[in-house]
């Protein structure tokens, strides 16, 4: 990377992490309210009539899925807006006549989404250690899994945010499809409780070797191999990825 486009990329990632933290109380605050009432009520309350999942208790092993679920959505949604505001607002048409490379645009974007991603992680993550102690069985797969999760839901943010028309579009996709994939993604459950079938077609929902992957650096269980985990993740990275650059480079759902 050059240093024009380094000084492009800082500047681009200092906007994004200076929106999110100047609102921290919008943006930082609820995901980890949301998460501890999770905390309380699956895994304290009903986790003590579930027993446990998988060898574990039921508090251990939800919190790697609701540590994930925190950065799937802030990852996301931060994208989303951010971008979409700037559409809104006119200023990516600047970025789009400025001397700068679509991947630098894209960098710039996705590095703010998984900034606030990780940022809410680790606070969730804090805040599940006064309900249960956690355990680290494998921190370079726990690093890879949430940093590329993390960049898969900011390059769906960002393509989002180029389709999205209206403010009401940026909540369609969140509230329709992320929501009900991440809670069938096995947040709450491990797939072998499910019959054969229901099993196979769990395994059409991305978020499961997501949710699985990242379980494993901290539980060393999971109910899909890693490589086949590893391998799903990367290859939604680059198709967002190549389908970002490729509307960005066009202009679709940007130029009048």
């Amino acid at each position: 990377m050059s240093s024009l486009y380094f000084i492009a990329f800082k500047s681009l990632l200092t906007k994004e992490i200076n929106r999110f933290t100047r609102i921290w109380l919008q943006t930082l605050v609820p995901p980890a309210i949301t998460m501890s009432l999770y905390f309380v009520i699956f895994g304290s309350l009903i986790g003590q009539r579930i027993g446990t999942m998988s060898g574990f208790s039921y508090m251990e092993f939800i919190v790697p899925g609701l540590i994930m679920m925190s950065v799937i959505t802030n990852s996301y949604s931060n994208v989303a807006s951010s971008f979409f505001s700037s559409k809104f607002q006119g200023n990516v048409e600047e970025l789009l006549v400025a001397p700068v490379p679509t991947w630098v645009i894209i960098a710039g974007y996705v590095g703010g989404g998984v900034t606030r991603g990780l940022l809410v992680g680790m606070i969730v993550t804090c805040l599940s250690m006064f309900f249960v102690k956690l355990q680290v069985f494998n921190l370079a797969v726990l690093v890879a899994s949430v940093l590329c999760t993390s960049v898969l839901f900011s390059l769906g943010g960002l393509i989002n945010a180029i389709l999205a028309k209206t403010y009401d579009d940026i909540s369609i996709i969140p509230n329709f499809v992320l929501t009900p994939l991440t809670y069938l993604g096995g947040v709450f459950y491990s797939l072998t409780l499910l019959p054969d079938f229901w099993q196979t077609v769990s395994k059409a929902n991305p978020i499961v070797y997501m949710i699985n992957t990242f379980r494993y650096g901290f539980l060393g269980v999971t109910d899909i191999p890693l490589v086949y985990s590893f391998g799903m993740i990367l290859g939604f990275v680059v198709v967002l990825y190549s389908l970002a650059h490729w509307m960005i480079s066009r202009g679709i759902g940007l130029r009048s």
